[in-house]
Order: structure tokens, then C-alpha cells, then sequence
């Protein structure tokens, strides 16, 4: 890659999965046809698992009158992958962008957002590592602290990776967390015992994603992007 790529950043805050998944498919679409520019997706969502198309019925290991009674909701995604859980104190990163851009293939992008995660955690004095051979996302003294997911539209990516930063990890007992019931989550602050704002991280994070992939953030509101999505 020749030159820095400009990527548009936003932090949306709290978002319910399926918003967030519409959003992506209006922003795919419009970055697909030359509209929009690379975007990235900041945000956490309110308790949900999400299945993965990998993922399978016997992945949930709670019923549906347990998942309400912890308000839950149940999606089946198109991302790739298993289940995982999303919610409160947790830093989703959604990058929408053209890999032919930024003349990436798809393990080469995969390797890059691991390493920009990867790189912040250090930064919060993590030290993390990508999974081995087949466990995907993540890892700090053998257990998961971020979960990757991707979906491809033509040489477009959308999903990205799930955080946890103050997480609830109690809540990953609801699923067998992407395939491996012997694999358990973790989070920065059970790794440090440091509490990190999410909007923060969101802020400190973009700084390892726009160095990783040699591109320049330009932060939008929330309402700026979701109009010109909409347009």
C-alpha cells in the first residue's frame, strides 16, 4: 500500500445488535458502490448472543425463559464463526472497509485487526497473543479476551471483533463460547483489575487500528453518519 487510507471512525455507544447489523449492511453497500468511505464501527451492545453461521441450537446452554429472565436476546448472525455473547462493558469493533483498498487478502486483514487489538492491550499492560490453530481471536494466559468474527460482501469486510474490557463474564455460561466449552473468557479487568470506559478505549483503540493499517481516522458524530448512511 502506497499511501495512508483515510478511514471514517464513530463511536455509536450503546447499540442493540440488530441496529448495528442493519447499519452495516446499509454502510457494506455503500462503501461496495464507492459511496462511502472505510468505516469503523465503535460501540457495545446490550446483552445478546450471536450465532455465528458455524454455530449450532446445541451452542445454547440456556433456555429462552432463562435468557429473559437475564434479558437476552438470541440472534443468529451471518458473520462467521460460533456463538458469543455481547453486552455492557464490552468494546465492539465493527471495520467496514474495501481490503482492495488497503491491498489486503483475507488472513492478511485478519492478522492485522488481531495485531491492532493486540497492540492496545499491550498498551493497557496485557500481554496477548493471536489464537493457535484453529481458535480464532484473541488470547492472554491461555484464555480468550477478544472474539473475531468476519463477514465478506465482494472484497468489502464487515463484523470485526468483541473486547472485553469490564464485561460480565458470567454471562458466557449462556453458550458454549465459539465451539470450545473447555475455553474460557476473559477480561482486562479480570487480567488487571483496571476499569476502562468503554467511549474511552473506543478513543485509545482507533490510535492501534489507524497505525496497523497505515490509515488516518476522521471521527464523525453518530448523527453525521447514520444521515449520510440513510441518505
Amino acid at each position: 500500500m502506497s499511501k495512508s487510507q483515510n478511514v471514517r471512525a464513530c463511536w455509536l455507544g450503546s447499540s442493540p445488535y440488530q441496529e448495528a447489523w442493519d447499519l452495516q449492511a446499509e454502510i457494506v453497500a455503500a462503501v461496495r458502490d464507492g459511496g462511502a468511505p472505510d468505516t469503523l464501527l465503535l460501540l457495545e451492545h446490550p446483552h445478546v448472543f450471536t450465532m455465528g453461521k458455524a454455530a449450532s441450537s446445541a451452542d445454547i446452554l440456556w433456555d429462552e425463559s432463562e435468557r429473559a429472565a437475564r434479558e437476552v436476546d438470541l440472534i443468529w448472525s451471518d458473520r462467521g464463526g460460533e456463538a458469543t455473547y455481547h453486552g455492557p462493558g464490552q468494546l465492539v469493533g465493527y471495520p467496514i472497509i474495501d481490503l482492495a483498498h488497503f491491498e489486503l487478502t483475507i488472513p492478511a486483514y485478519i492478522q492485522k485487526l488481531e495485531q491492532s487489538v493486540i497492540e492496545y492491550l499491550r498498551e493497557l499492560g496485557v500481554e496477548s497473543e493471536p489464537g493457535e490453530r484453529r481458535l480464532t481471536g484473541v488470547w492472554s494466559e491461555g484464555e480468550k479476551v477478544a472474539a473475531i468474527g468476519i463477514k465478506l460482501n465482494r472484497s468489502v469486510v464487515s463484523h470485526g471483533f468483541a473486547l472485553n474490557l469490564t464485561t460480565d463474564l458470567q454471562y458466557f455460561d449462556g453458550i458454549v463460547p465459539c465451539g470450545h466449552a473447555e475455553k474460557r473468557p476473559t477480561s482486562v479487568e479480570a487480567l488487571t483489575g483496571r476499569r476502562i470506559d468503554t467511549a474511552t478505549a473506543a478513543r485509545e483503540y482507533t490510535r492501534h487500528f489507524a497505525g496497523v493499517f497505515r490509515a488516518t481516522a476522521d471521527w464523525a458524530s453518530p448523527e453525521a453518519l447514520l444521515a449520510a448512511a440513510r441518505h
